[in-house]
């Protein structure tokens, strides 16, 4: 219990010092099931299914330090025709700490379609975003506080510093390429690098960059391959063949980056995926697809020196899918994993 204590003070004060101290940077949270939360990826994915889509995610990290990252996410996104591209709009809570840090964003983004041969499209997405973060420092506490043998008991002298809460617009973009069997592509969020801090002017959101890329392998031919294509074809939200997808994902903000490499099974309705984390965790994923609906669940099993006391991380996604007319005009939706 106390190395689980020490553990979550720690975690806290790297959260509040990044807004609080000067020169402290902030990172985002992060969500492991990729492509079942397509436009917190990459904006080029607005419109990618065509039809309507609406997507639920939710994602307790450290789970034995209760309260330390809840983070939930809304979108809804579709083709438009007469705009040549896709909308979709997404809304992200983040609570830190049990509600002491929390971070909410709403986004509305636009991505342009590009039909460049009978086989390969590209899609290139433009992100605006307005960020709010609040910070309770009713449940902050400091030094002064602290009796050696009764703990924390006493009232703090310490003043309310800073602007509350901290506001501001943000930008993002992202380009997508991708064919029947294959995909790639990039995102480079918070491009201006909007200042967060809410005591100083030098604690920025650095710029996100992520590159992911990804292949769509067939495993099941004959009759009922090419009843499926059939399908596919009358019916956007037709079921995919079996398969297996292979998958790379590269993330860097600041001086923090990641590689994730994926793989992904898919038998019917039966989904299931493993990814491996660089020197942090892997993650193992089994999901349920169905022609209107999707549901995914996963665990990061944490391999680091944080096994210990953090319990690992749970993610929820959900994911509606609406039918629509034929499109008037060519369209070819993204063949990627759901989850």
């Amino acid at each position: 219990m106390m190395r689980k204590k020490i553990l979550l003070v720690t975690v806290l004060c790297t959260i509040f010092g990044a807004f609080l101290n000067e020169g402290l940077k902030a990172q985002d949270p992060l969500f492991t099931q990729f492509y079942a939360n397509p436009l917190y990826l990459n904006p080029a994915f607005a419109g990618s299914h065509r039809c309507p889509r609406v997507v639920m995610n939710h994602r307790n990290q450290w789970p034995a330090i209760q309260g330390t990252y809840v983070t939930n996410s809304f979108s809804y996104d579709q083709h438009v025709g007469a705009i040549a591209g896709g909308l979709g709009i997404l809304v992200t809570r983040d609570d830190a700490g049990s509600g002491t840090l929390t971070s909410t964003t709403a986004s509305l983004i636009y991505s342009y379609f590009l039909p460049v041969t009978k086989s390969f499209s590209i899609k290139a997405g433009m992100q605006v975003s307005y960020f709010q973060k609040v910070l309770d420092w009713d449940k902050l506490t400091f030094g002064d506080q602290i009796d050696q043998q009764l703990g924390f008991i006493s009232q703090t002298a310490e003043l309310r510093q800073g602007k509350q809460p901290v506001q501001y617009l943000d930008f993002s973009a992202g380009l997508l390429g991708y064919s029947k069997s294959f995909y790639i592509g990039g995102a480079a969020h918070h491009l201006i690098e909007p200042k967060e801090g809410f005591i100083t002017n030098n604690s920025v959101l650095p710029m996100k960059i992520t590159g992911h890329a990804g292949a769509i392998i067939e495993t099941s031919r004959g009759r009922s391959g090419r009843k499926s294509r059939r399908n596919r074809r009358r019916n956007n939200n037709a079921l995919p063949e079996s398969s297996i997808s292979p998958n790379v994902l590269y993330r860097r903000q600041q001086d923090f980056q990641e590689l994730f490499l994926g793989l992904y099974v898919t038998k019917g309705p039966i989904v299931g995926g493993l990814w491996y984390r660089n020197q942090d965790a892997f993650i193992a994923l089994v999901g349920l697809q169905f022609q209107n609906f999707r549901f995914g669940y996963s665990y990061d099993v944490t391999i680091s020196k944080l096994a210990a006391n953090s319990a690992g991380s749970h993610e929820v996604s959900a994911s509606i899918l609406f039918d629509c007319r034929p499109p008037r005009k060519k369209f070819t939706p993204v063949s990627c994993p759901s989850f």
